[in-house]
């Protein structure tokens, strides 16, 4: 922990974070995802809860990230980039998503993931 690039850690997290909302806006995703999703509409005032789940989340995969990078590990923070994204598309497809949905999902995990590598190389 005491190599941890911290600044990197951070602009990971927010830059994914940011990605997300943009991710499931309609200026990108949102539109196809809603109507794969069951129709789920935004709620008409932001979901808390969700989003500081979703930020811990974020954060705690910007973490292994930076670790694997004190390491010199960057396959293990693929590896785990690639295991959340397939857990994910898991549960969706659980829960009846469309194939489109699902690789919304699953995609942003990758990009998500793929900004907090980049923040690593940068910072």
């Amino acid at each position: 922990m005491e190599n941890l690039n911290w600044l990197a850690v951070g602009v990971g997290t927010i830059g994914a974070f940011i990605l997300g909302m943009l991710w499931f806006s309609p200026i990108l995703f949102g539109k196809g995802w809603s109507t794969g999703s069951h129709n789920i509409q935004p709620p008409e005032s932001p979901p808390i809860a969700a989003m500081v789940i979703q930020f811990l989340g974020t954060f705690a995969l910007a973490m292994v990230v930076g670790l694997t990078e004190t390491t010199g590990d960057l396959l293990t923070a693929i590896m785990a980039i690639l295991a959340t994204a397939l857990f994910v598309a898991g549960m969706d497809l659980f829960s009846q998503k469309t194939g489109k949905a699902t690789a919304i999902d699953a995609g942003y995990v990758v990009a998500g993931g793929a900004i907090m590598i980049i923040a690593q190389g940068i910072f």
